[in-house]
């Protein structure tokens, strides 16, 4: 019997910064995103010989353990590692772990933390634990941010489990997630005109995080301006959305990416200056990085007779425009019977 799970990456339009614990717990935050069909993708096979075997393509690494021995944080596949022991992974006879992105760490859209809602998903079913949404990205974030240290927002572990148009407010005690009740046709109309790009590098967002984390603390005006004016656009976005009303929605995409700029200098850099300006000279009305910043991907908004020059301007600069489509389901797992 094998079991399987695939859970959505996301493209966050507004908010961003504002998931980071250190600011929600203080002032609150919320982000606006969407889940497309880009997946992280986990595969698991039992087996009956105490031995747990990982295969991670995006890594290109392969790991062996023993059920029997103490798994030790050793820098190689901690994260999956870490899942393992949260969720009793070892007190088993073993099993095949085979794991797969279908974009890399560092890209923008959330990889790695959609990877960890994905094995989440995986060893649940397999121990048959009764983990609500709620949990499941609450597990997620812990694990990958408090236990391992890794920095970062919350928004990607919520979005991958819950999946949709999501508007998600962050408290001290509580998160709580507003599915988006979008019509067809804005989402149609969106998916006609958004751009996704790949910048052409993937970035580690870690210095970016800390660096906005130490600004912020410092009580810096364009970090305090950033962040709060992210929150603000959130709401005003997720009314554009509702309403269609997509030119707007746009131009409002572009006042986030102005806006995210200064919560850090380190968020963009010249060669994602002179892309997006290209853009926007070729008919873009807005747009931002997808992530924490310094590469990636990128996604504007534009008139649907201009679209596709972007995509030609962009492309003759070394970046990468491709398809997607909006998916409205978050975590999946699902049994399969290999006889």
């Amino acid at each position: 019997m094998l079991i399987r799970a695939k859970a959505p990456l996301r493209l966050s339009f507004a908010g961003g910064g504002t998931d980071i614990r250190t600011f929600f717990e203080q002032e609150g935050g919320c982000v606006l995103n969407a889940t497309i069909n880009r997946f992280a993708w986990g595969s698991l096979r039992p087996r009956q010989d105490k031995q747990i075997q990982i295969e991670s393509v995006d890594f290109g690494f392969s790991l062996n353990l023993d059920t029997e021995s103490e798994i030790v944080y050793d820098g190689k596949l901690d994260l999956v590692k870490a899942v393992i022991r949260n969720l009793g992974g070892q007190d088993s006879t073993g099993f095949d772990l085979f794991l797969h992105s279908d974009a890399p760490p560092g890209s923008g859209l959330g990889s790695s933390s959609t990877l960890m809602v994905s094995l989440v998903g995986l060893l649940k079913e397999f121990k048959s634990l009764p983990l609500t949404d709620y949990e499941i990205s609450n597990l997620a974030y812990s694990i990958e941010r408090e236990q391992l240290g890794i920095k970062g927002g919350m928004q990607d572990q919520y979005a991958a489990t819950f999946g949709g148009f999501n508007f998600i407010e962050f408290f001290q005690d509580r998160v709580i997630v507003n599915p988006l009740r979008v019509r067809q046709d804005v989402i149609n109309e969106l998916e006609h005109n958004l751009l996704l790009c790949y910048t052409g590098t993937t970035r580690a967002s870690d210095h970016i995080i800390d660096d906005q984390i130490r600004r912020y603390h410092r009580l810096e005006d364009d970090t305090l301006s950033g962040l709060r004016h992210q929150k603000q656009l959130a709401v005003e976005m997720k009314n554009t959305l509702l309403r269609g009303r997509l030119n707007e929605f746009g131009a409002l995409l572009h006042a986030a990416w102005e806006y995210k700029k200064k919560m850090s200098p380190r968020i963009s850099n010249a060669r994602i200056d002179e892309m997006y300006d290209a853009a926007q000279r070729e008919g873009a009305l807005g747009g931002k990085i997808t992530g924490a910043g310094g590469g990636g991907y990128m996604v504007f908004y534009c008139q649907f007779d201009r679209k596709h020059r972007v995509a030609e301007l962009l492309s003759k600069m070394g970046g990468l425009p491709t398809g997607y489509a909006f998916e409205p389901y978050g975590l999946q797992t699902w049994k399969v019977d290999e006889s």
